[in-house]
């Protein structure tokens, strides 16, 4: 057992109903609906080792370092356990530029951690649920990742609901590291006057989506879902200090999308997170 080798992988998601703002323990402030990014992913791998190390093969920054390596410790007070582990996490994409690095790769840190100290202390692997409640801890979007194609995140649990099935593009615009990161983003909205009422207004639009993508009514999907990543962007622009992540290549790229609707009366969702990258989920 002490030579195991334990390896792990897990998908980044997408949210197309954005949560912004958080309390303790990274709970939202507001529920959020993601859709599962299979192509985009990270795996980690664990290794008995006499002290923690880590591999940073993503030219990961000190602070994100010792996130990650922080919630291994975690993960180990959750089970009471002590063995120490050489770590390599490894991702099929770029990290920090608003693909949801932080997603996949603490779900997967998580998934790794909880089946090689429930192998080493003979014990069940928490469900997919507990597992995803452990990573929420580390990295609150992760706790989507461990459910596909579509995850309800609210409060402290995330769990899978059953929507029709997209095809997902990601229009790579910007791969450079954000200049500001989710977690400050997260802290920065509350200063902006458009916060009051972010919560409302989010939860409106979540069950007006869930609605809308039961009915298959796409125009309407894409109407909530562009309406929802401008009120998130918006938040950013009007914070103190402000800041924003949109280029003008973004910002053409969302007019031709604009226009192929008014063409055609229809086209692909539209959402982008915190960065300059834009996500299209296509209806079958």
């Amino acid at each position: 057992m002490k030579n195991s080798i334990w390896t792990a992988s897990a998908p980044s998601n997408i949210a197309l109903i954005k949560y912004m703002g958080k309390l303790d323990g990274n709970i939202p402030c507001n529920a959020s609906l993601s859709y599962t990014l299979d192509k985009y992913r990270t795996v980690v791998t664990l290794k008995i080792s006499d002290n923690d190390n880590f591999v940073n093969s993503e030219n990961l920054s000190d602070e994100s370092v010792q996130k990650f390596m922080k919630h291994l410790d975690y993960i180990r007070q959750v089970f009471g356990c002590k063995e120490k582990f050489y770590v390599i996490s490894e991702n099929n994409f770029q990290h920090s530029a608003g693909i949801a690095s932080s997603a996949s790769s603490f779900a997967a840190l998580t998934l790794c951690a909880c089946k090689a100290i429930s192998d080493l202390l003979h014990i069940d692997t928490p469900s997919l649920k507990e597992m995803s409640e452990i990573s929420r801890v580390g990295s609150g979007s992760s706790c989507r990742s461990f459910f596909s194609p579509w995850s309800l995140w609210q409060a402290e649990s995330a769990e899978a609901i059953e929507l029709p099935i997209l095809k997902h593009e990601l229009v790579l615009i910007d791969t450079k590291v954000k200049p500001v990161s989710s977690s400050r983003a997260h802290e920065l909205v509350r200063t902006s006057y458009l916060f009051e009422g972010r919560i409302a207004r989010a939860e409106k639009r979540l069950a007006s989506l869930i609605f809308a993508l039961q009915k298959k009514d796409w125009q309407r999907c894409y109407q909530i879902c562009w309406e929802e990543f401008w009120d998130m962007h918006a938040l950013f622009e009007t914070s103190n200090p402000h800041f924003g992540y949109f280029s003008s290549q973004t910002l053409q790229k969302l007019r031709d999308i604009e226009h192929l609707w008014k063409r055609y009366n229809d086209g692909p969702i539209v959402t982008i997170d915190a960065g300059a990258n834009i996500h299209l989920l296509w209806h079958q």
